[in-house]
């Protein structure tokens, strides 16, 4: 058995099932043992920033580790940004980065980099194979440190003599994964905070937004009275009639100070304390008013649903909330804006869908619009770096065969990964595209008038717009091999959303946005 062979079986041991790739010389031979040791699926990526957004949709909706397969230091570079997403997110991912041979690399060939400092910047965890002797605990290594709770990202180089050598040792098992849990006293102090009631919020964040997590904050909701909330972007959350309703901190920083104004104590349940996302001449960083208490109950990269029901515990909560109704809005009319597009998601979201939002401008009017809507999993851009939105939804529906993945996508940051409509197409997965067109990044120009420009000049309009020439979405994804369909009006969009949830496979629908304006 060669060292490419013996990573692939320790990966098969370990359970990993998906490969996303966009592979080269430098691992070719990682590819052939994918054929030789059957259990890890292939997908192929034609650019690597789709391969690691695919990954961390798949790591999210998994919940273990998809690994990617990338060339050398320029095509991990290439799937950074994703990364970066994913690490926010807090996603498990192995990536491989396959190297020069150990003897070639010294003499600076045209591809090589210094890629351990790349690595270092979206990775919690990396490591440089130094022989095919002890890949295989390398390997295991790597596998162990991503699904350190709730998910890491871990990098294994692994230089190609490594891979053709013979592993001369033992395919070795990855430690299975702890959740790390809270001490009492964390329970303590968020019990004894929650117990004053309205004045405390109680702010749910990665581990803390699963099903069970988010009922028994539910419970400590109606045993206190303290009030429930949700941090502004989250990896995945689940909804639906049965969860708490959860209202979200606001993205902009004076929106969300006011949000928090009005509490003593915030407890924090796998949640962060909010900073703004950006900083502006005059504005704060930290959005918590420095009045009120931080109490953790538990850090992101603690087992916050363990935690919540300890506190449950702690607050002798018992009654289990009712269902709410499912309420479905009346199919809209008129052109489209956010909010018709909304509604018309609203009124079409199948049970037990996927939601992957990069929407943007276009795309804010979703979460309220699906307050009281089916049971479904939505999974957010947390990291910034667009275009995680179609890759991400590829590696969901993988992970979820049987689900329907709705993708919400603004045109601008499509355009970063539009490559993953192709590799919906070959994988024919179950994903429908609905891309915001108003050929302008709207958000920009938000921020242009949020730093006082009150008229745009020709170039705010060069840099913040692309109409001209205009981005023809039907024809890129007919390019291909994708069913797609241009809608103006709510009614046209109702209509193709129901056609879409109603047929298996990708599709794209282009819906024509008449005003993105945050309002």
């Amino acid at each position: 058995m060669n060292g490419a062979q013996a990573v692939v079986r320790t990966a098969v041991n370990a359970g990993v099932e998906v490969c996303f790739a966009n592979p080269g010389t430098s691992e070719i031979h990682l590819v052939a043992a994918l054929d030789e040791i059957p259990g890890v699926r292939g997908v192929l990526a034609q650019f690597e920033g789709v391969a690691t957004g695919a990954a961390d949709g798949y790591g999210r909706m998994a919940g273990k580790p998809a690994l990617t397969l990338v060339h050398l230091g320029p095509g991990f570079a290439n799937g950074i940004a994703n990364l970066h997403n994913a690490r926010r997110g807090r996603t498990p991912i192995v990536n491989l980065i396959g190297h020069h041979p150990t003897w070639h690399r010294n003499y600076d060939p045209p591809l090589n980099t210094k890629v351990e400092s790349l690595v270092d910047g979206v990775s919690d965890w990396q490591r440089t194979v130094a022989s095919a002797d002890h890949i295989s605990r390398d390997m295991a290594a790597a596998i162990s440190a991503s699904r350190r709770h709730p998910g890491q990202i871990a990098t294994l180089i692994v230089p190609t003599d490594c891979q053709w050598n013979e592993a001369r040792g033992p395919i070795v098992e990855p430690a299975p994964p702890l959740g790390a849990r809270v001490a009492p006293e964390a329970v303590e102090r968020a019990r004894a905070a929650v117990a004053r009631g309205e004045r405390t919020m109680l702010m749910l964040g990665s581990s803390g937004n699963t099903a069970a997590a988010q009922s028994d904050a539910a419970r400590v909701q109606r045993a206190t009275g303290c009030k429930l909330a949700a941090e502004t972007f989250s990896g995945r959350m689940e909804r639906g009639p049965r969860l708490p309703v959860l209202p979200r901190v606001p993205y902009f920083p004076e929106q969300a100070v006011e949000f928090l104004g009005g509490i003593d104590t915030l407890v924090l349940a796998g949640a962060l304390d909010p900073v703004a996302f950006f900083g502006y001449e005059g504005g704060v960083s930290r959005l918590t008013p420095e009045s009120v208490e931080v109490v953790v109950l538990s850090h992101p990269t603690e087992d916050s649903g363990h935690a919540l029901g300890e506190l449950a515990q702690a607050t002798d909560a018992k009654d289990e909330p009712p269902a709410r109704a499912v309420e479905r809005p009346p199919a809209p009319t008129g052109p489209i804006d956010p909010r018709v597009a909304a509604q018309a998601v609203a009124a079409t979201l199948p049970e037990n869908a996927i939601v992957m939002d990069e929407g943007i401008t276009a795309g804010f009017a979703f979460y309220p619009a699906t307050m009281n809507g089916p049971a479904h999993t939505y999974l957010q851009e947390n990291g910034g770096a667009i275009g995680l939105g179609l890759p991400a939804s590829l590696g969901a529906a993988i992970a979820c065969p049987d689900r329907k993945v709705l993708t919400l996508e603004g045109d601008g940051s499509g355009l970063y990964t539009v490559q993953a409509l192709w590799s919906q197409v070959r994988e024919g997965v179950d994903v429908v595209n609905l891309v915001f067109a108003n050929d302008m990044y709207r958000i920009l120009q938000v921020e242009l008038q949020r730093a006082g420009v009150e008229e745009f000049g020709p170039q705010s309009l060069n840099l913040t717009e692309f109409g001209a020439p205009r981005v023809e979405w039907l024809d890129l994804a007919r390019g291909f091999g994708m069913p797609a369909v241009q809608v103006r009006t709510g009614e046209e969009l109702t209509a193709a959303l129901e056609r879409g949830f109603a047929e298996p496979g990708p599709c794209l629908i282009e819906a024509m946005v008449s005003d993105s304006a945050l309002q």
